[in-house]
């Protein structure tokens, strides 16, 4: 079975069309800019398919047609959607609430009520909902299936989901840690087991998911008991724009004395802070380039990334009691050896160890970088959430 995957933020869609079973990609591409003026020329759809890349130049109006202009991409590339054997749509909605913790098969209620936890990601899961209904109304025969972020820390136990604000407050407006890239997660501690040749069930595991977006979490067998993204994407580590963790006194302090309002606070954390706030930038790459140069507000903002990061897994060590593997994902975790070995530095006596020429050499696939007589598996797995959302709805469906 071939699976559509759909990605649909606020102004792009990522989609992948691949199979299942054996997680070959047909075809994967980018829509950018949906609803913007173009006038640059720079191409608003890049459609990738048998080595061969398509483009379309012109302005994308809406989700719809840009939806309408990749199926064209199909065509043209000799990949008819109609000819391709699709069994389903697979979507990555952001936000489950405490109503979605499944893959689950798209009704018009289902919609309704991912519109209606709009309040928890008001970044996300619009943008979700009009990809789900544009790609229904153009592919009304298939099964779609949505596919949530949070499913995989739903079941977090009780002292780590819960936090210490008046119960009654929490319960009426859904407040608890829901936790992010749960696809991810889910993934690729179930790619560390199959890489150690051990049940699931049986490991003690610490995920790091290091990308603009950055979470991490800790996960015994094959449920995670904790994670650092809360109620909304901003809870945690450094990101690349997000400030994470910090002392909520701080946000009543820039209202009252820095003439803020909420949307100012919010675009300041979410979008100003983090990594780009300290430095300037928000790459890695132009981070590791300052860095080189001496520039000393760079270094302050890799050392308070570290630093942050450092904490959480320390945490986890202690959470989990016995940890079997520490595994890096996602841009910065699959290609950065500088933040992988900082993370890890000087932790010997926990049984963790990184050996140097393994953390740097040029190696995409799954690999081990640690002795292979360290207590503990130090390891860097590429995250694929665009199969596991497949893999996800060719089961529900099939």
């Amino acid at each position: 079975m071939k699976v559509l995957v759909i990605n649909s933020g606020s102004s792009s869609i990522k989609y992948q069309l691949l199979d299942a079973n054996s997680a070959d990609v047909v075809a994967s591409g980018v829509v950018q800019r949906i609803g913007e003026p173009v006038a640059d020329g720079s191409p608003t759809i890049e459609h990738k398919s048998d080595g061969k890349t398509f483009t379309h130049d012109g302005a994308v109006p809406d989700h719809a047609a840009g939806l309408r202009l990749v199926f064209d991409l199909f065509t043209e590339s000799g990949h008819d959607l109609a000819d391709e054997n699709l069994g389903a749509v697979g979507h990555r909605v952001v936000h489950g609430g405490e109503v979605f913790y499944e893959p689950t098969l798209i009704t018009d209620e289902v919609v309704r009520t991912i519109a209606d936890l709009s309040s928890l990601a008001p970044l996300h899961n619009p943008a979700n909902v009009v990809g789900i209904e544009s790609a229904r109304g153009l592919l009304p025969d298939i099964p779609q299936v949505a596919v949530f972020d949070t499913a995989f820390f739903h079941h977090l136990p009780d002292a780590a989901k819960t936090y210490a604000v008046d119960a009654k407050v929490a319960a009426a407006h859904g407040v608890r840690k829901y936790g992010f890239h749960g696809t991810s997660h889910d993934y690729v501690s179930g790619q560390v087991a199959k890489f150690l040749g051990r049940d699931r069930a049986d490991v003690n595991q610490i995920v790091l998911h290091l990308g603009n977006g950055a979470s991490a979490s800790a996960i015994r067998g094959d449920r995670a008991v904790d994670t650092t993204m809360g109620l909304t994407p901003l809870e945690g580590l450094v990101m690349g724009t997000r400030s994470g963790d910090l002392d909520p006194g701080i946000l009543f302090h820039l209202i009252r004395t820095a003439d803020m309002n909420v949307d100012d606070v919010d675009a300041l954390l979410n979008r100003n802070s983090g990594i780009k706030g300290l430095s300037g930038v928000n790459d890695f790459r132009e981070l590791g380039q300052l860095i080189e140069t001496g520039d000393a507000a760079a270094q302050l903002a890799f050392d308070v990334y570290i630093h942050r990061l450092r904490r959480y897994i320390g945490a986890y060590l202690v959470e989990l009691g016995r940890v079997d593997a520490i595994t890096f994902t996602a841009g910065v975790g699959e290609n950065d050896a500088k933040v992988r070995a900082a993370a890890l530095k000087d932790l010997e006596r926990y049984g963790i160890r990184v050996d140097a020429a393994r953390n740097t050499a040029k190696d995409r696939s799954a690999r081990r970088i640690s002795p292979d007589d360290a207590e503990v598996a130090v390891l860097v797995v590429p995250t694929n959430e665009e199969l596991a959302i497949a893999r996800a709805a060719a089961a529900l469906v099939g």
